[in-house]
């Protein structure tokens, strides 16, 4: 699942205080090896969908701790960071917060959370990469995995026959080749892939496919690196894309994708493995009967891999201002340690390790979204990450790549001046 990432700027301000009330606590003692409580604030997700989840980490701490009290707060995603922000400010902070994976790095930055240590972590050394980066800045873990989503190819089953294709492609080679007649089959009007132009996660696949990224760390500074040849090669590649194929609105971005494609002028989407399904929903669905007419597989990459997808999910975190760090660090792993994934898998989410990932490989109804999550990339987690993503530099430089304002490499290298300029900056 896709989280915003919350700019750094928007929670200066209640942080300032933070990391000099984490070094006063580890001074007095107060990580509360000998808590008697704890408070959890979740989101909605687990309170509506696992709660027996939930239960079963309460109860394995207090068994081994009996007389400890586990209070629980739920939340919804727009909602939880503001109330988190202003918590911070005070002395009332949770002990254990869940985070979207890309909200991770504003709360890093800032001093927010404290260092775990991974090895008292069930399958810590086998997180998947997306998530593993997303808790990990400069050099330290400050979080710990919960689960994961990721990025699937989904298109009309129907439509591919009808232009003779009757199967899903397994390489680049074949994808392209299908879409090709998939277009002279429907038409110009037609888009066989509908791809927003301005989808930075669609395009930077692309990038990291072709070898290149979007930022470089060296000595601890980081710097642009998308007008590198690698990343350039990757980039002519989406332009390829969405010159041959995308026939929509060349300024779009993908909010909307499961209501375009629920119209039906489009063949394939590749997107997060849910808006499918969600294109499909009643009110979506302007086809008829779309749910049995797609067909979700891995997306090739142009390198002959599977395509790196970005990688959604959620951490769980421990603030630096929370009086019972140790117990709270050994919730979290009675949570999201091996029992607990079990569970989650159970629960239709991808594990946040390759270990558990590797078996639903096999099965048919996971194998497609679990092969696809084992390649991924994540942003760089640089200080000024934040501000990129405010500023929407990405984004820009794919509308002018879509629409032919600017060349690839022109776009390229105004992009990587602007990154540049902030991507340092705390």
């Amino acid at each position: 699942m896709k989280r915003k990432l919350i700019a750094a700027i928007g929670v200066a301000g209640m942080l300032v205080s933070i990391a000099a009330c984490g070094d006063d606590d580890k001074k007095d003692g107060a990580k509360g090896d000998d808590a008697k409580s704890l408070m959890v604030w979740l989101t909605v997700d687990a309170q509506k969908n696992w709660p027996d989840l939930v239960k079963a980490a309460d109860d394995a701490i207090v068994a081994k701790h009996p007389g400890v009290k586990i209070n629980h707060e739920y939340y919804g995603w727009p909602d939880k960071n503001a109330k988190l922000d202003a918590v911070l400010a005070t002395d009332k902070a949770p002990d254990v917060v869940e985070m979207g994976n890309t909200e991770m790095l504003a709360y890093s930055v800032k001093g927010a959370f404290a260092e775990i240590d991974p090895s008292k972590f069930d399958n810590s050394s086998a997180w998947l990469d997306g998530l593993k980066a997303s808790v990990t800045y400069d050099g330290k873990t400050y979080g710990v995995p919960y689960y994961a989503g990721g990025r699937t190819a989904t298109w009309r089953k129907d439509i591919a026959a009808e232009a003779g294709v009757t199967a899903a492609p397994k390489t680049y080679t074949e994808l392209t080749a299908d879409l090709d007649k998939i277009q002279a089959k429907k038409g110009d009007k037609f888009s066989s892939w509908y791809q927003p132009t301005r989808d930075w996660y669609a395009a930077m696949s692309y990038v990291y496919d072709a070898g290149g990224s979007i930022a470089k760390e060296d000595g601890g500074k980081f710097k642009a690196n998308l007008s590198s040849p690698e990343s350039l090669k990757g980039l002519n590649e989406y332009k390829s894309i969405l010159d041959k194929y995308m026939h929509g609105d060349k300024t779009k971005d993908e909010s909307d994708r499961p209501i375009v494609y629920g119209q039906g002028k489009s063949a394939l989407i590749f997107s997060a493995a849910w808006e499918g399904g969600s294109a499909a929903l009643p009110e979506n669905d302007k086809v008829g009967k779309l749910a049995d007419k797609l067909e979700s597989f891995v997306m090739p990459g142009p390198s002959g891999k599977a395509m790196p997808v970005f990688l959604g999910g959620s951490d769980l975190a421990v603030p630096v201002k929370s009086k019972a760090q140790a117990l709270a660090a050994e919730w979290i792993n009675a949570f999201t340690g091996t029992q607990g994934q079990k569970g989650l898998i159970a629960k239709q989410n991808l594990p946040n390790n390759k270990t558990a990932l590797a078996p639903l490989k096999s099965d048919p109804k996971t194998a497609v979204a679990a092969t696809a999550a084992e390649s991924s990339w994540f942003v760089p987690m640089a200080p000024g990450w934040g501000q990129v993503e405010k500023a929407k530099v990405l984004q820009d430089m794919l509308q002018a790549i879509g629409t032919g304002k600017k060349s690839v490499e022109q776009a390229a290298k105004d992009a990587d001046a602007a990154i540049d300029k902030v991507i340092n900056t705390k």
